[in-house]
């Protein structure tokens, strides 16, 4: 008889597992309280990347996750675009952190190319380089994601392997008696497992707990606060922008269909889920304001929406990934979701049937030790960060 497992959770990260774990002959049941992808997946600005990632060790399984991404889809797919990312610094404070930033990843050998404004300016497209731009880089190996699409994707996979996908059921109970592991729902019936793999994003922590586990989470207290950011995302463009952008006011994407998506770390102070921006207000007017400077020929554009993204985000920052207690369940929780997803279906798929991986040892839950002092992760308020 075949390993049973449940999966809660169908975000990106949930049917990347679920995906793998079916591939490897295993019976998997997914279970998503709303529809698949509606949770952060949904918000999310979606960079791959491993650019910013401390300590080494994170730094590492992002790159894993990024060569997982293009061993998937070398030449991009519909899910994944490789357009490279462009950062450019003027403040004394970014200028600082780049340049440091730039130092540890040519050690490390993260592909980077020094870029001169002035013979550059051509290759960036509609990007305007503002004049007193002091470091311009092309990370040429980086790229972003569409969720919704990988999502899709990897549910259709799952769902040729044999996975049995349930929307709309919410978790309530996750007890273990004599017969076995049961993963009780809320119309009152339940799904028998041997083991339970938990990838609720945000809600981590809660599901974990209905097994008595403690999973320590970052959730939202106030606006601006780690776990909320506004992503804006404009009306159809002719602006050619090929690459995601980080300039020293605004980050820049593209979101198909000629749309722009857009991040500005310092607004995010405002950002609340319970009161979303109106797309005329004074939010959004920042916005288009500084994306008519980065962006000259973007004038007259008009914001379709104001999200107020929810992050995942652990206690400290870090990934969470591994066996808990009870040692049949297992949770996943990660602010790098969408870099990380596919390396995560395959690392996560491998552990379950008993063999442990190497790049996951630094992010176990059992860091949390009673009596272990946390330090918060830290909203990001500087362009570049994440």
């Amino acid at each position: 008889m075949s390993k049973k497992v449940v999966v809660v959770g169908a975000g990106i990260v949930g049917v990347s597992i679920a995906e793998a774990l079916a591939r490897k002959g295993v019976a998997v049941t997914l279970l998503e309280r709303d529809v698949a992808g509606s949770g952060t997946s949904s918000t999310s600005y979606a960079w791959i990347n491993s650019n910013n990632k401390k300590p080494d060790s994170y730094y590492e399984l992002n790159l894993a996750g990024l060569r997982a991404h293009q061993e998937l889809a070398p030449d991009g797919a519909d899910w994944v675009i490789w357009g490279g990312h462009v950062e450019m610094a003027a403040d004394g404070g970014h200028l600082a952190e780049l340049s440091t930033r730039l130092e540890r990843l040519e050690a490390l050998g993260y592909p980077l190319e020094r870029l001169e404004p002035e013979a550059d300016a051509a290759s960036l497209g509609d990007i305007r380089i503002p004049g007193d731009a002091g470091l311009v880089v092309r990370f040429p190996e980086e790229g972003y994601c569409y969720p919704a699409l990988y999502i899709a994707e990897f549910l259709h996979r799952a769902r040729a392997a044999g996975v049995v996908v349930r929307e709309g059921e919410a978790v309530v109970g996750l007890e273990e008696d004599d017969s076995g592991v049961h993963v009780r729902l809320a119309d009152g019936t339940s799904v028998d497992a041997d083991d339970v793999v938990v990838a609720a994003g945000r809600f981590t922590g809660e599901v974990a707990a209905l097994a008595g586990a403690t999973v320590p989470m970052a959730t939202y207290e106030h606006p601006g606060d780690v776990t909320v950011g506004y992503l804006a995302t404009t009306e159809p463009l002719p602006a050619r922008v090929t690459s995601l952008v980080t300039s020293p006011w605004l980050n820049v994407r593209p979101a198909g269909g000629g749309r722009l998506m857009l991040q500005a770390l310092d607004l995010d102070l405002t950002a609340a889920p319970e009161s979303p921006a109106d797309t005329k207000g004074t939010v959004a007017e920042s916005f288009l304001t500084r994306l008519a400077d980065l962006v000259p020929n973007s004038r007259g554009a008009r914001l379709a929406k104001i999200d107020v993204g929810q992050r995942v985000m652990p206690a400290d920052g870090l990934t969470i990934v591994g066996r808990s207690d009870p040692s049949w369940l297992y949770v996943v929780a990660t602010h790098s979701g969408v870099t990380l997803a596919p390396f995560l279906g395959e690392a996560v798929s491998e552990e379950v049937l008993g063999r442990d991986q190497e790049l996951l040892t630094d992010f176990r839950p059992s860091r949390f030790s009673a009596g272990t002092k946390i330090t918060p992760a830290r909203a990001p308020r500087r362009p570049g960060e994440q």
